[in-house]
């Protein structure tokens, strides 16, 4: 059985805009990422303070870090979505963007 792509492919007008989002977004986590380090690092001590609601530093940062994860990918699916329809001019159905 042959299996092929189910949407046509080809050349992106929209890859250097995904491109430089994504990295400034990597960078962005990735600066986050390591201040929740250099906490466990330096003042270990710290992730064990009661924040609220019993949950001390390293749970409310560590799932602080998974929201702030997707929140990113909505907001770059989001931006590339509107890139793409901007350059395309219209969406995919036909009618104006």
């Amino acid at each position: 059985m042959l299996h092929e792509p189910a949407a046509k492919t080809g050349a992106d007008p929209a890859f250097s805009y995904k491109r430089r989002l994504g990295a400034w977004m990597f960078i962005l986590y990735a600066l986050v990422y390591a201040g929740f380090v250099v906490i466990n690092l330096v003042r270990p001590s710290a992730m064990e303070k009661v924040l609220f609601g019993g949950l001390n530093l390293a749970v409310v940062y560590g799932f602080g870090l998974i929201v702030f994860a997707l929140l990113l990918a909505l907001i770059y699916n989001r931006a590339c979505g509107r890139r793409e329809k901007r350059l395309q001019g219209a969406d995919p159905q036909g009618g104006r963007a």
